[in-house]
């Protein structure tokens, strides 16, 4: 599988691009510490000269100059590059926790479902019958505030790292059905071929069925829709910041940052250009290395 990926320059080009995306995040305070800016610092009303008197940045192409790489926000004054940076680093967290709790998930309802057949076949089949019934985005916008509020009283600030757990479990409620059902279906033909049923008559047991047998003919399944997953997680939760459901000021957020560019955009264009573009090029680049894992997988299919 390596060798034939290997030989996929699209997937070569697009896996450093998801690497690259993924150390900046991880490297975010680093790197804010080397360019000397910081994404919370209200660069624009503290320091005269930034902002002109209705909040935009005076400078051309949204204040972009030797000290603000990426300009600075309107109204408030921040960082651009900063404020990037940091919501790079909390949309990849959130979707990668999402994404992990999904696949798990739908890796022991799915298998389960599939191997023990019966009544535990049934009982998990409708259970994913009725969550696919629910609107996704809907439920999102709708339950996120409830399942703050069971935390956090209403009068109060909520907590960034209660909307954090609250953003996962809300999208990981939703998300594991879609893997779960390719997984039963896999696992009801696996169970009927000659190896799970010499393994049966060996006496093993089901568990080293599962976890022997089972699971690395799994491999190609998991890691293909996990790697599709996650940009579908990832726009899911800039697209709750961007409505106001998901993270808040001051937390850097690629939806908040979309959020505050579609008030400014008349005026300031520039605002939006760099998150829109970085969004962008990560969905695309994540999603073409999705089909190079496949078709790496499957030395069968053509592009």
């Amino acid at each position: 599988m390596w060798r034939r990926f290997r030989r996929d320059r699209t997937g070569m080009v697009c896996a450093g691009v998801v690497l690259f995306f993924f150390a900046l995040g991880l490297l975010a305070p680093v790197i804010s510490r080397l360019y000397g800016k910081d994404p919370y610092t209200l660069y624009g009303q503290d320091r005269p000269g930034l902002l002109n008197e209705y909040g935009y940045p005076i400078k051309p192409n949204g204040g972009i100059d030797g000290e603000f790489w990426f300009g600075i926000e309107p109204i408030l004054g921040r960082d651009v590059l900063t404020q990037l940076l940091y919501g790079i680093r909390t949309s990849l967290l959130i979707a990668l926790a999402v994404t992990v709790a999904t696949v798990v998930t739908a890796i022991v309802l799915g298998v389960a479902a599939g191997y023990l057949g019966g009544r535990t076949d049934y009982l998990i089949g409708r259970t994913i019958d009725l969550l696919l019934a629910f609107p996704a985005q809907l439920f999102f916008i709708a339950f996120l505030p409830v399942v703050v509020a069971l935390f956090v009283d209403p009068q109060d600030e909520t907590p960034t790292y209660v909307r954090v757990l609250a953003l996962i479990a809300v999208q990981w409620f939703l998300g594991w059905m879609g893997l779960a059902r390719i997984l039963r279906a896999q696992v009801l033909s696996l169970r009927e071929r000659e190896f799970i049923e010499a393994a049966k008559l060996s006496g093993a047991s089901p568990w080293r069925i599962i976890h022997k047998e089972l699971l690395p003919n799994l491999v190609t399944p998991i890691l293909v829709q996990a790697t599709l997953m996650l940009p579908n997680f990832v726009t899911a939760e800039a697209g709750l910041s961007f409505l106001g459901v998901g993270m808040v000021e001051p937390t850097p957020d690629w939806g908040r940052m979309f959020a505050i560019g579609a008030k400014v955009y008349q005026n300031d264009l520039t605002y939006m250009f760099f998150p829109g573009v970085a969004m962008v090029v990560f969905i695309v680049a994540f999603n073409l290395l999705g089909d190079s894992i496949r078709d790496a997988f499957d030395p069968r299919t053509t592009r």
